[in-house]
C-alpha cells in the first residue's frame, strides 16, 4: 500500500487512518482486536485516538480506547509496525474543562503511555485549544516530552486559524517544536470550515492534514436516505442535519461516481478526500471486517478529474 509522508515528519503513513473513537463505545475489546487485525493485514499502519475516548459512554471514565489499543499492540507485539497518534487537552476531568497547561500535559502523557502500553507516542496532538494557556507554555511542555523521548512529533486539532498561526510563529521564533499536523472536521458535506481559511495555512506550511468525520457520521456511506433510516445505528441521530437538499445532491453525485468505479459510496467519499492536495490521511472508523473493505478500496481508488469535478460541484459551498 502506498504510504504518505506526514507533514515535515519522518512518519510514513497509510492513506487512511483508523479512528479509535469506536473502541470502548460501539466495539468491545474482542471486536476491536478483530478489526485492528484486519486493518493491519490490509496494509494500513496509522491509528488515531485520544485520552478522552470514549468517556461519553455511560460507566466509562475515558481512556478506554487507548487501553484497548495498548492491549492489542501488546498481544500482537507489533508496536514498531504502528504509527500511533493520540490527543490531550479534552475534558478528561470531571469539571469538563479543556486544558493545555504544561502541568496538565506532563501528567496526562504518562497516563496515556501507561494505557497504550508503550514508552513513546509517534504523534501527540492538542485536542482543543485552551485560550487560557499561552501557546508558548503548551509548546514548552511538548519540547520537554520530545527531549525525554516520550513523544516524537506534535499536531493540533480544532484550533482557530489565528491560534494555529500564532502557534507556528511561536515555534519558529523561540525554536520550539512545531505542529506538523492539523486535524479538522472535513468531508464532502462539511467543506467550508476547512477550505475557507485553514487549508491554505496547511498547504503553505506543509502541514499534514488528518481530517475527522470523513464520512459525516456515516451519512456519506449512503446508508441514511431518510429519517426512517436514522435508527440503523447508534450514530444515526448525528446524521439528521445532513438530510436536506444539499445532502441529497451530494449523495446523488456519489451514487453516480461509485457506479462508474463499481465501488461503494463510502469508498468514493474517502477517495475524494485522499485526492485533495491538502489531505494526507483521512480518519475513518469501521465496526466490522465487511466495512473495512470500503477503506481498502478507497486507499487504491484513483478518481478521474471529471469524477472529482462532479463531486466538487455537488458539494460546492460557494
Amino acid at each position: 500500500m502506498e504510504k504518505r509522508k506526514l507533514g515535515n515528519t519522518d512518519l510514513l503513513v497509510s492513506p487512511v487512518t483508523f479512528g479509535g473513537n469506536v473502541f470502548g463505545w460501539t466495539l468491545d475489546e474482542k471486536k476491536s482486536f478483530e478489526v485492528l487485525d484486519g486493518f493491519v493485514a490490509a496494509g494500513f499502519n496509522f491509528i488515531d485516538t485520544a485520552d478522552v475516548y470514549s468517556r461519553w459512554v455511560p460507566e466509562n471514565k475515558g481512556g478506554e480506547s487507548e487501553t484497548i489499543i495498548g492491549n492489542w499492540m501488546k498481544a500482537r507485539n507489533n508496536r514498531n509496525q504502528i504509527i500511533l497518534a493520540t490527543k490531550v487537552g479534552s475534558n478528561m476531568a470531571l469539571d469538563g474543562k479543556k486544558c493545555l497547561s504544561k502541568k496538565y500535559i506532563l501528567e496526562e502523557v504518562d497516563a496515556s503511555l501507561l494505557r497504550l502500553k508503550t514508552d513513546y507516542i509517534d504523534l501527540y496532538q492538542s485536542h482543543y485549544d485552551d485560550p487560557e494557556t499561552p501557546v508558548q507554555e503548551t509548546l514548552e511542555a511538548y519540547d520537554q516530552l520530545i527531549r525525554a523521548g516520550k513523544v516524537r512529533w506534535i499536531g493540533a486539532s480544532n484550533f482557530s486559524p489565528e491560534r494555529f498561526k500564532e502557534s507556528l510563529e511561536t515555534s519558529e521564533r523561540l525554536s520550539l517544536p512545531k505542529y506538523q499536523t492539523f486535524q479538522p472536521e472535513y468531508n464532502l458535506y462539511q467543506r467550508e470550515g476547512f477550505e475557507k481559511e485553514m487549508e491554505h495555512i496547511c498547504l503553505d506550511n506543509h502541514i499534514g492534514v488528518i481530517n475527522y468525520y470523513s464520512l459525516a457520521s456515516g451519512f456519506l456511506t449512503g446508508k441514511y436516505r431518510s429519517e426512517a433510516d436514522l435508527g440503523k445505528s447508534q450514530r444515526g441521530s448525528a446524521v439528521k442535519n445532513y438530510l436536506n437538499p444539499r445532502g441529497f445532491k451530494i449523495l446523488k453525485a456519489l451514487d453516480e461516481v461509485s457506479e462508474q468505479y463499481n465501488a461503494s459510496v463510502a469508498s468514493v467519499a474517502i477517495a475524494w478526500l485522499i485526492a485533495r492536495p491538502s489531505v494526507t490521511s483521512p480518519i475513518a472508523s469501521v465496526t466490522s471486517l465487511n466495512q473495512l473493505k470500503d477503506l481498502t478500496r478507497a486507499a487504491s481508488l484513483k478518481l478521474g478529474i471529471e469524477d472529482i469535478s462532479i463531486l466538487d460541484e455537488a458539494s460546492a459551498w460557494q
